[in-house]
């Protein structure tokens, strides 16, 4: 975690950098604010759900499929202003199956299959807090670089999913917490 020191009446104090949820899975209409997303806008047959457990967990579930040219399953959050800041970074409290995702940013830019993207792996069962500063995602669209894309602007950025793209068919399960916003001061 990064701390920020303050002096107050002459002694340090640690505190931490302001953490800022940004989806309460818990709330009646969480459900509406997520859609599934899959290979089979191209013709794909993978299969990717999402549902919110009783405990407030978002989980995405399915196969991966590699016929008819597939290969990716996605859950993201519907288009809204995300309110993210230029120094902010995303924490996302997770547990996976053991496979490798992304973590896409979706931006309102008119560009088809554009996200801004960073990768992560999970430990089979185990709860984990992923960390993940604006700066370290990188352009992609059909999952390959964008580099005239330029570095991810906060201000433009409507959306932000998980994808699964890791060429291994078979079912997978990621259940995610939290997702925040923490901005360095």
């Amino acid at each position: 975690m990064v701390f920020a020191l303050l002096a107050m009446a002459g002694n340090l104090v640690m505190q931490a950098d302001p953490v800022r949820p940004m989806f309460d899975f818990t709330q009646p209409k969480a459900p509406s604010l997520w859609q599934a997303v899959n290979d089979g806008v191209m013709g794909g047959v993978s299969r990717g759900v999402f549902g919110i457990t009783p405990a407030g967990i978002l989980e995405f579930t399915g196969t991966l499929s590699l016929e008819n040219n597939g290969g990716f399953a996605s859950v993201r959050s519907r288009p809204a202003n995300l309110g993210l800041k230029p120094d902010d970074s995303l924490i996302i409290k997770l547990k996976g199956d053991g496979r490798d995702y992304s973590l896409n940013l979706y931006t309102n830019r008119p560009l088809m299959a554009f996200s801004y993207r960073a990768n992560f792996s999970t430990k089979k069962g185990e709860w984990l807090e992923i960390r993940a500063p604006l700066a370290n995602f990188v352009a992609t669209s059909f999952g390959r670089e964008v580099t005239s894309a330029g570095p991810v602007n906060p201000r433009e950025v409507v959306g932000i999913g998980f994808m699964l793209a890791d060429k291994k068919a078979g079912p997978f399960k990621l259940e995610i917490e939290s997702i925040s916003a923490q901005v360095k001061k």
